[in-house]
């Protein structure tokens, strides 16, 4: 098949999204796909006469390590020779439709917000994942956590913040402090106290004008992932210092991620699948995805987010959780692929 991998784009979470197309796109090549690795920002950057002509050139299967930092998107803006407001190259949707399928390898805003999905199915382009209606859910963290609590499943407490009203006290403490649509923990903070409230407000405010403060649930950090209706098996986070957050997720050595579970008390995979599961129908999610939990020290089994498209990177927990079920990077790729087509066929 032609295969156009879409990655990085706009999103605070760029970098990640390199990282994770240029592992599809190598794996789909082993595969032997014909597959092209296109940045959705800057769009195919080459020069062709027929847009069929590019999945004949070689495609670049490697990527610079993920930096500890977030990258400056601003910096990524000006240097696109395309100077426009448009968050996708000029040439996308021609190249795009020049495929038999777009691989979503992005992350984050545009490319897990729904906004792309809806622009390639009024463009009858197909993509893998899930669709634009479900995206735009799964991404607003408040939406996303009012249908899962009406599906029985245990989320935290929280509140909107907006500018407006961040002057008021903390809600309640220790809470957490997040942007309301985002994703790897970027802008996202933990506070005990009414300075580290503060503090944690103009960090989230430098993401999003709008932020989510929950209230903070102490347990272990379990991620369920879910391939093609089935909850693979969980997978725990142990940061070695702090909390799961941007640094942590990304950098070699950070994070313990252990899966199979060893010693998990009786009750809880099934209780995590169950809850995994929930959260995958309430939203209306396809093809593959992952939640997020937390366990308290009452076997109690808390939402944080559903991803709907996690990572795809070496250190990405999905490809982790599919190897314990035994299916391998490549294979999961290709599982991916078949149940994308399913929904276009």
């Amino acid at each position: 098949m032609d295969i156009v991998v879409l990655c990085g784009g706009l999103s605070t979470e760029r970098d990640v999204s390199l990282k994770s197309g240029a592992m599809i796109a190598r794996a789909l090549r082993e595969n032997g796909h014909r597959a092209v690795l296109i940045d959705s920002f800057f769009g195919y950057t080459g020069t062709y006469t027929d847009p069929r002509e590019i999945f004949e050139k070689p495609v670049d299967g490697s990527a610079a390590e993920i930096a500890a930092d977030v990258p400056d998107l601003e910096a990524v803006k000006a240097s696109r020779a395309q100077k426009n407001d448009a968050r996708v190259g000029d040439n996308l949707i021609e190249v795009c439709r020049a495929a038999d399928l777009v691989f979503l390898g992005l992350h984050g805003a545009d490319g897990e917000d729904g906004r792309l999905q809806a622009m390639f199915d009024i463009a009858g382009i197909p993509y893998t994942g899930s669709g634009h209606l479900a995206s735009a859910l799964a991404m607003d963290k408040e939406t996303a956590k009012r249908l899962m609590a009406a599906a029985g499943v245990r989320v935290a407490e929280g509140v909107n913040v907006t500018r407006a009203n961040a002057h008021a006290p903390a809600p309640f403490l220790p809470c957490v402090v997040k942007p309301r649509s985002g994703g790897s923990s970027v802008g996202t903070s933990i506070a005990h106290s009414e300075q580290e409230y503060a503090d944690a407000l103009a960090l989230g405010f430098a993401y999003s004008d709008e932020l989510l403060v929950e209230r903070y649930i102490k347990g272990r950090e379990i991620d369920v992932g879910v391939l093609a209706g089935e909850a693979l098996p969980p997978i725990e986070i142990k940061p070695k210092s702090g909390f799961f957050d941007y640094e942590n997720k990304y950098q070699d050595g950070a994070t313990d991620e252990i899966c199979p579970i060893p010693g998990l008390p009786a009750g809880w995979d099934e209780a995590l699948r169950e809850a995994a599961l929930k959260v995958w129908e309430a939203l209306g999610l396809e093809v593959y995805a992952r939640m997020d939990f937390i366990v308290d020290a009452e076997d109690r089994v808390w939402c944080l987010e559903a991803n709907t498209l996690p990572g795809m990177t070496p250190a990405s927990l999905l490809p982790k959780e599919a190897r314990v079920a035994g299916i391998g990077y490549n294979e999961l790729c290709e599982k991916i692929i078949e149940e994308s087509l399913r929904r276009f066929s």
